[in-house]
């Protein structure tokens, strides 16, 4: 584990005070963990019950009626 006066530490602050002085923050994002199973079942399950919605059926056809995919390959 490096310490506080390592190379790696002391680049790293130093990249990080550039960031600051350009104007930028640092934040930190909590995402789902997306290769879990318990991400997939919870996906599957809500997948599924919109299966039969009429209401998902017809937000799906307007969204393919306005989605702008020229030049999509």
């Amino acid at each position: 584990m490096p310490t506080m006066n390592s190379p790696v530490t002391t680049r790293v602050r130093k990249h990080r005070e550039l960031l600051r002085a350009e104007g930028l923050r640092p934040i930190q994002l909590w995402i789902p963990d997306t290769r879990s199973a318990a991400f997939r079942l919870k996906c599957e399950r809500e997948s599924a019950s919109l299966a039969n919605d009429p209401l998902e059926a017809e937000t799906m056809e307007w969204i393919a009626e306005v989605a702008d995919t020229d030049g999509w390959v």
